[in-house]
This record gives C-alpha cells, sequence and structure tokens, in this order.
C-alpha cells in the first residue's frame, strides 16, 4: 500500500484554528469558485487532494450538490467566517449558516429577487380569495344565526300629526289622514300581484328574499352613471317599509339583506306579497292595496281589473310623481301634467311587461287600451274648510325647508307636531270677508253665464318677519282643491307696476348718446315726479329711441283701460290712475332685466316672472302667487327688508325639536327706495283707483290690478303691520288640464267690469278693519327725495317762460302787438337739470307753476267711471279746471289694453 493510502483519516472539526490552517493549505490544482448558494466542492475535471477540505465524500451529480446547498449551502455567519464561511461563499450574512427556518407564508418571496420578491404567486393570490370568501361565510352565517325578524314597527301602523296655530292650541290632529286596512291574500286580485311582480321583481317566486344578480345590476348601472338603481326585491321592500328604520346606512342595508334571507325562508311567498301590498304607501294617505282602490278609484281592491292594477303598482314608485293630480307645492316638477304623462308612460310599460312575462295575455291587455279613470283627491272630513289649505301649505313649507331628509313619505307616517304661524282670528276674520262679498255680489243661479266658477283667493304676510297669518284658498278643501293662495295661473295686472318705480328709482333709466347705446352704467335715477307720455295706443320704443318690434316685425301699440289718453303724466300721477303707457316706456328704457330682478329682491318667485322680453311684463303678465305678492308688498312696507313668507316655526318628534325656522332676511332694495314706492302707493288709495281700501285713521298703501281681457283682477296693500293681496277670477277647476281657462269677468256680480277696486279692494278692507282692530296706528316713514325729473315716451320738457317786459322800460320802444310764438323745441327730449327739490311736479297744483297750457293734465273734477273703473272718492283738480288739449284722467282703475300681446296688447290696470 502507498503512503498515501496507509494515511490515517484526520480528525473532523478543530474549532476555528484548524478550519483556518486547513484554507491555508495548498490545493494543488486551482478550482474555479462555486457558483452562488451551493457549497463549494470538486469540479468538473478535477480531483480530490487530500487535505484541501477535510476528508469529505464527493458530490454525486447535481442532486448530490442540491442536497449539499440545502445542508449548509454557502454564506458568511458569525461562525462563517467572513464573507463564505468553511463551506465556501454565500450571498450574505447568515444565508449559508446552515439550513433555513421555512416560513408559513412565503412573502415576500425568498426565492425570488427585487420587486417580483412582492409579486405574490397565484397560490398565494387563491389562497386569499378563498379566505376571504371563507371569512365573509363565516361572518354572515353567525350575523345570520344572531338576526331576528323584527316586529312589525309602529311607523307601519300609522300615527297622527298634530298642527297647532300661532299661540300653540291645536289646529287639528290629522286622525284618519293614514288610511289602511288589512287585506287577505285571497281578497288580493291576480292582477295586482303580477303587476307588482313585473314591475318590481320578476324574480320573486323563486328568490330567497334577496337577488344577487338584481343587486350587481344595480351597482354596473350606478357606476356607469345610469339612475340610481335600488335592486331591492319585493321581500326588502316589505322587510324596509314594516319592519326596519327608513335612514339610508350601510348598517341598514347590511341588517336588510339579512332579515330579508331570513324571512324568505320562515315566511310563505304568499304571506310576504299580502305584507307588502298591505304596508306600502300608496300616495292620498292611503296605506295599503285596499285604502288604495277607494282613494284613487273609489271602489274595493278586489273590484279592480287589471288597468287599474297597473296604475296604482305605478304609483308604488313614487306617488309625489305618478299620482296624476299632482303635488307641486311639494317639488315645482310634480305638476298634474307632469305627474300625468309619467303615470300613463309606467302604467303602459307595466301592462306590456306582463304580457312579455306570461301574467297577462295580449287579448286581456287589449282591452285597456286607455288610462284608467282617477278620480279627484277626497279631503277628510276633519280638514275642510280652510284647515285643509293650511296643512297642505305647513306640509309643503317643512318638506322643502327641513335639512332632515325627512321627506313627505316620511312625514305621512306620522307622529310630528307642527307649529304653524296661522292666526285663528286673522283666518277666521279672510274667509268671513270673502263669503260675505260673495253672498252679496255672486249669484250662479240668477247669472250662470257671468257669475259661475268664480273664485277668490287671498293671503296675509306680516313684514316684520314674514310669518303668514292668513290664506282664504276657496270655498271648501274638501270640495275644492286648488288652493287660491298658491299659485294659480292668474296674471297680477297692474299690481306688478311698483316693481318697476322701484327699478327705475334704483337702477335708473338708461341714456342714448346721439342715437348710440350707452354703456350700463350710464344711468339717470328716477324720480316718482318725472313725466311719461300716458297716450293710448303709445308707440314702445328701446331705450336708445327706435321703435321695439315683435318676432313678427311688428310695433308694439301700448293702450291704456277704457281707451283713456293722459297726455304727459307723472309717474306717481300713472299709478294713481293705473294709466299702463307710462310704464310699459319706463320699464323699456330702464330694462325689462332690472325689472325682472327688483321684483325677485322683493320676494316673488323667479319661476313666476313669465314672458319676461316681452314690454307688457312691465304691467303684470306674470302670475305670482297671493301668498308672494302679499311677501313682496310686505318689503315695502319693511323699508326694503325682505323675508320669505313661511308658515311654520318650529317640528318636535318624540318630544323634541327636530326643526326650526331660520330667519334669513334680505336687504336687496335700498330703504328709501321702498319708503318712496310706499309713498306712491300711500296717493293710491288716499285718491286714486285704491280708495275702496281706506281705513279710518290709518295710513295705507296699495294698488289695484286688472289683466287682460279681464280675467283676474288684484287688490294688494300694506299697513305698517300687515300686507295683504286679493285675487279674483273664474276658473273651471274640474276641467281637464288642457281645458281649463280663464274666463272673462265682465258682467260678473252684476257689473259691467271687474276691477281691482271693486270687490277685492272690499274684501281687503273688510278683513284688514278686523285684523287690526286693537293694534297700534301706525305711521310710514316720510321718504327722502330720490332721482331727478326726466321726460320719457315722447314727452318734451316744459317751454321757457318769455322774459316779463319790465314796466320802467323806455316808451320809444313799443311792444308788439301780438307775443312772440317760441318754437317747440327741435332736440330730444333730456332730463331736467338738477334733483327732485328744485322743480315742480305738474300734476302738483300746489306747487308754484302754470297748471294749464296745452299738455295740462286731469279731468275737470276726476271721479266716475272714467277709464272703466268704478270708484267712490272723486279726484281733485290736478292741473287746471279744463285740463289741456291732450288732459285725461279721472278715477279709473288703470291701464291697459285688451290685446293679447300684438298691436294693442299689455293688461290693464
Amino acid at each position: 500500500m502507498s503512503e498515501h493510502r496507509r494515511k490515517p483519516p484526520q480528525p473532523q472539526g478543530g474549532g476555528r484554528a484548524a478550519a483556518r490552517k486547513a484554507a491555508q493549505q495548498p490545493s494543488g490544482r486551482r478550482a474555479a469558485p462555486p457558483s452562488r448558494g451551493i457549497a463549494a466542492g470538486p469540479q468538473s475535471g478535477s480531483y480530490h487532494q487530500e487535505g484541501s477540505y477535510g476528508h469529505e465524500p464527493s458530490y454525486g451529480g447535481r442532486a448530490e450538490a442540491r442536497r449539499a446547498a440545502q445542508r449548509g449551502g454557502g454564506g458568511g455567519g458569525r461562525r462563517g467566517g467572513g464573507r463564505g464561511g468553511p463551506e465556501g461563499p454565500g450571498r450574505g450574512r447568515g444565508r449559508g449558516d446552515g439550513p433555513q427556518k421555512k416560513r408559513l407564508i412565503d412573502y415576500p418571496r425568498s426565492t425570488k429577487y427585487g420587486w417580483q420578491r412582492f409579486l405574490p404567486s397565484w397560490k398565494q393570490v387563491a389562497g386569499l380569495c378563498v379566505g376571504f370568501i371563507g371569512a365573509v361565510l363565516a361572518a354572515s352565517s353567525m350575523a345570520y344565526a344572531w338576526v331576528e325578524i323584527p316586529q312589525i314597527h309602529a311607523a307601519a301602523k300609522a300615527q297622527n300629526n298634530v298642527y297647532y296655530w300661532d299661540d300653540e292650541t291645536q289646529m287639528v290632529a290629522t286622525g284618519g289622514e293614514f288610511n289602511r286596512q288589512e287585506l287577505a291574500y285571497k281578497k288580493i286580485p291576480d292582477a295586482m300581484k303580477h303587476a307588482v311582480i313585473s314591475a318590481e321583481n320578476k324574480s320573486f317566486e323563486k328568490d330567497p328574499g334577496v337577488d344577487p344578480m338584481g343587486i350587481m345590476r344595480a351597482v354596473v348601472k350606478m357606476a356607469m352613471g345610469g339612475n340610481t338603481q335600488g335592486g331591492s326585491t319585493i321581500t326588502q321592500q316589505y322587510v324596509k317599509n314594516s319592519r326596519l328604520s327608513q335612514e339610508q346606512t350601510l348598517t341598514r342595508k347590511f341588517t336588510e339583506l339579512l332579515v330579508s334571507i331570513k324571512v324568505g325562508d320562515e315566511l310563505s311567498k304568499e304571506e310576504i306579497m299580502a305584507g307588502y301590498l298591505n304596508v306600502s304607501y300608496y300616495g292620498r294617505g292611503a296605506y295599503g292595496l285596499q285604502a288604495a282602490a277607494q282613494a284613487y278609484f273609489e271602489k274595493d281592491a278586489e273590484d279592480l281589473n287589471p288597468s287599474e292594477c297597473a296604475f296604482l303598482a305605478a304609483v308604488l314608485k313614487g306617488a309625489t310623481y305618478f299620482d296624476p293630480a299632482g303635488a307641486p307645492a311639494i317639488d315645482p316638477e310634480a305638476t298634474a301634467a307632469k305627474n300625468k304623462k309619467r303615470a300613463v308612460e309606467r302604467w303602459n310599460w307595466i301592462l306590456n311587461e306582463q304580457v312579455k312575462d306570461g301574467r297577462l295575455t295580449q287579448a286581456e291587455r287589449d282591452k285597456y287600451p286607455t288610462f284608467p279613470d282617477v278620480k279627484p283627491i277626497r279631503k277628510n272630513a276633519n280638514l275642510s274648510g280652510q284647515i285643509g289649505y293650511l296643512v297642505d301649505l305647513a306640509k309643503a313649507n317643512f318638506i322643502n325647508k327641513n335639512d332632515q331628509n325627512i321627506t313627505a313619505d316620511k312625514l305621512s307616517q306620522g307622529g310630528y307636531h307642527i307649529y304653524t304661524t296661522f292666526n285663528k282670528e286673522k283666518v277666521n276674520s279672510l274667509e268671513k270677508a270673502v263669503k260675505n262679498i260673495y253672498k252679496k255680489n255672486i249669484d250662479p243661479q240668477k247669472r250662470p253665464k257671468y257669475d259661475t266658477h268664480v273664485q277668490f283667493g287671498g293671503a296675509s304676510v306680516d313684514p316684520k318677519n314674514g310669518k303668514i297669518v292668513a290664506v282664504y284658498g276657496g270655498d271648501d278643501a274638501t270640495k275644492h282643491f286648488t288652493n287660491n293662495a298658491d299659485q294659480t295661473g292668474a296674471q297680477v295686472g297692474s299690481t306688478f307696476k311698483p316693481f318697476v318705480l322701484a327699478a327705475a328709482m334704483q337702477y335708473g333709466k338708461r341714456n342714448p348718446a346721439g342715437g348710440k347705446e350707452q354703456s350700463e352704467d350710464e344711468r339717470t335715477l328716477i324720480s316718482p315726479k318725472s313725466i311719461y307720455n300716458g297716450d293710448n295706443k303709445l308707440k314702445i320704443k328701446q331705450y336708445n329711441g327706435d321703435v321695439w318690434r315683435n318676432e313678427e316685425g311688428k310695433e308694439w301699440l301700448q293702450t291704456n283701460d277704457g281707451q283713456e289718453s293722459y297726455g304727459p303724466i307723472s309717474l306717481h300721477k300713472a299709478m294713481e290712475v293705473s294709466a299702463n303707457s307710462p310704464y310699459v316706456q319706463l320699464g323699456m328704457d330702464v330694462g325689462i332685466d332690472k325689472v325682472r330682478e327688483t321684483a325677485i329682491d322683493a320676494g316673488l318667485l323667479e319661476s313666476s316672472l313669465t314672458n319676461w322680453q316681452n314690454p307688457s311684463f312691465s304691467i303684470g303678465i306674470s302670475d305670482p302667487s297671493a301668498i308672494r305678492m302679499a311677501g313682496a308688498y310686505a318689503t315695502f312696507a319693511a323699508s326694503g327688508k325682505q323675508n320669505d313668507p313661511y308658515s311654520v316655526t318650529k317640528v318636535k318628534r318624540g318630544g323634541s325639536v327636530i326643526w326650526e325656522h331660520e330667519a334669513k332676511p334680505s336687504n336687496k332694495i335700498p330703504a328709501n327706495v321702498a319708503d318712496n314706492v310706499t309713498d306712491v302707493l300711500k296717493n293710491v288709495v288716499e285718491n286714486g283707483t285704491g280708495s275702496n281700501a281706506q281705513l279710518p285713521g290709518r295710513e295705507v298703501a296699495g294698488k289695484t290690478g286688472t289683466t287682460d281681457g279681464n280675467r283676474s283682477a288684484w287688490f294688494v296693500g300694506y299697513t305698517p303691520q300687515l300686507s295683504t293681496a286679493i285675487d279674483m277670477y273664474r276658473l273651471d277647476d274640474n276641467a281637464e288640464s288642457k281645458n281649463r281657462e280663464f274666463l272673462k269677468m265682465f258682467n260678473t256680480g252684476g257689473q259691467k267690469k271687474i276691477h281691482g277696486s271693486s270687490f277685492p279692494s272690499d274684501i281687503w278692507h273688510d278683513y284688514m278693519l278686523e285684523a287690526l282692530k286693537g293694534t297700534e296706528k301706525m305711521t310710514f316713514p316720510v321718504p327722502e327725495p330720490i332721482g331727478k325729473t326726466v321726460y320719457g315716451g315722447g314727452a318734451k320738457s316744459p317751454e321757457p317762460t318769455p322774459t316779463e317786459i319790465p314796466t320802467t322800460a323806455p316808451p320809444t320802444t313799443a311792444p308788439p302787438t301780438t307775443p312772440p310764438t317760441t318754437a317747440p323745441p327741435t332736440t330730444p327730449p333730456v332730463e331736467t337739470p338738477g334733483g327732485d327739490d328744485e322743480e315742480c311736479d305738474p300734476w302738483d297744483w300746489k306747487c308754484k307753476h302754470d297748471p294749464g297750457g296745452a299738455n295740462g293734465g286731469g279731468a275737470d273734477a276726476g271721479g266716475g267711471d272714467i277709464g272703466g273703473g268704478e270708484t267712490k272718492t272723486p279726484f281733485p283738480p290736478d292741473g287746471g279746471n279744463n285740463g289741456g288739449q291732450n288732459g285725461g284722467g279721472g278715477a279709473a282703475d288703470g291701464g291697459g289694453g285688451n290685446g293679447p300681446g300684438g298691436f294693442l296688447g299689455g293688461n290693464d290696470g
């Protein structure tokens, strides 16, 4: 044996020194560096040399190398001595120091480097999904096991709402408003079941109470920007309506899903369907199918046909927007016409869906080509008289103003205590005043052609705060359903003129320069003493002098009531006699946009100010409500402080106040502008068309109004404490909406023509006399002079007075035998220099100026029926005993032609 083979094996180990010595021994042929992570050993083509690494067996290929790497593949450690350690080079501290401990979740992944370490494997993703689904299922199973089906809550059994007068005494508890009668499943028509299934939940008979696909469709539609979809089944709706709160939260929605599944598991489909139809709200205070059948068709539910059932299924989507009667007080979009259109479309769709679903034969469907005959709304007996109108106004006010997300449906569930602004004595006084005038003058049996369909409306507002203290909505809220104090469509006529005057004093008349338009900033503030042309059939012009023409290129010739011509007339006097042509031209000079803006600032709703591009806008072709007109005049009474009219002060529920009215006054109309308007309107009552409204010992301001074709008449007036508007018109409210038409009032009540100076001002007088009884007799603020006296509408400034020849003149200068004639000025009308306090009003007969002349104003003694109006107080001489060449005037109720808006368009005074 060779010496080499007989050499005993070297001891293993030996500590660090032995390892160091072994490493320092020559290794013969230099080996290539080992791969990363694999222990150093004999390489391909080399041989094992004794003493290189101690006594170690040679590797046996890739498998052996892999096992060796797993046992201790490279890497330095504390014991490994530097970078590689005794087993060879490694990648870092501790990585090659023996076998690594295997992690339960290898993330970040140890076998990857860089960003790939953080990329989960497909196994990890799948495991995560499975784990998440398992956790959700486990949580849902636990929640399902713990949840119990709630009892039917009190809201599904309906409570009363209680309304209070302004002194907090009870007005009415709306018992019976929540009308519900339980209906057995066997008495529910199959047609009704089929209609709601086809409309609401096609999978009802098979689903477990929820429809996952329906929920997914709803989510997708919302994500794509489509209409919000509930994805709710009939079971879910039943649970929500009868057993859960109505709050819109994720917790409530999750609870709804669980309870719905449990209800679907524990209750039969028959029980769920009957429960759903018996607790759902159909509008008109009707809960449940039986009450709805009575409310809409005045029949029992078991007698409903498929067409009527389809309509009731449509109403379930939201009675506010599908009841053909409409609910404009709740939402202006919920008009009768729009609701009818929506209801017809959905009714038709539901019937067709039933045919597609095989729940209705085509032959049966063809029996119902027209929309069913829906009955008008019937009120409850305890809402008769004015109470129903007051309740409706309070409801609408609260629904529109509250910030608690309390909708009409929520309010109708009851339990609310609503404190109103209505004063019981004033409401009774207003109703009494209207009915007394009606009984004395209106006789449908005696004059069926003229006295039928006569309507009155009225509203009274406190100027200090905007409280609506009284309304008259009609004869009886259970018989006449339209609230006449709210917007009816009746035009306001010349009661709109104060807004034109206010705009002229606040913004001024636009000034033409050399026939060219100037900028909006170049204006002249107008005084009520300004002189405008009051001729009948006045040609209306743009403010720069161009003749105004309509879309057909026709000129506008403005008429006055009774075809009266007044010649040059002050705006103060024109308001008194209600002449139209001066205010139509003034509106054009100021700008109709400014007139409209002033009316809105005073408190009128923008939506009620229609056709504002038309010159006759200035004389009241718009149709604000009596409430809004009273509120806007209250702004003048309060020296420009505007408060929106309101009817609810606070609302309680469960003994706690949940909402209170918050006053937000506005002062967009300057105080002196408002006070000057009041001063002009005082003269209307003292000397003009509103003389019937005089109250002994009290200052009163007001304005009459009569409209085109004598289709409505108004009186709106105020004292410092109270502003009241009264309107009168003829309208058949029972006619189809397309046939509803305001009727002419010629010969109504035995009068040749109805003016604001007749029945409306009589009612106003009688009511205000009672309403103000025992209150302080207050006066209005004295206004400061405002603006300049200008001449508009073709009115000429006065000719200069010739200088008198002194009596001491030399006798050699003989006076001419005839006085020289002064030629009329050839320049366009210009404003008079100086302020109001420097000049006399040509219509102020007490002022020191020549009252006569070619253009003198006024009638001989005024009064009478000049201009078509009726008045009881003659006018004082104004501008000379015999007037003048173009004189006019008189106690007319003012102005405007009866034309429809063409050559002779515009409203009367």
